[in-house]
């Protein structure tokens, strides 16, 4: 039987929602509404909290990176 492990890495969430997780620029703007985003550089748009998952996810596998480094 394979184990499976399981990891939690904590990120610091600000700005998630407002930064595009394509191209990674940071701007009020790119928060249209609630729920949408909308990237004022490149165009990107998608759901405002799917956006900050992939920027939430993207941080957390940096962290694991820096650590795994170290």
């Amino acid at each position: 039987m394979k184990t499976r492990l399981e990891e939690l890495i904590a990120v610091n969430p600000a700005h998630t929602s407002r930064t595009c997780a394509r191209c990674g620029r940071c701007a009020k703007e790119n928060r249209r509404t609630q729920a949408g985003s909308a990237c004022t550089a490149c165009g990107h748009a998608a759901h405002a909290d799917v956006n900050a998952a992939i920027d939430i996810l993207r941080a957390g596998l940096a962290l694991r990176r820096a650590a795994q480094a170290a």
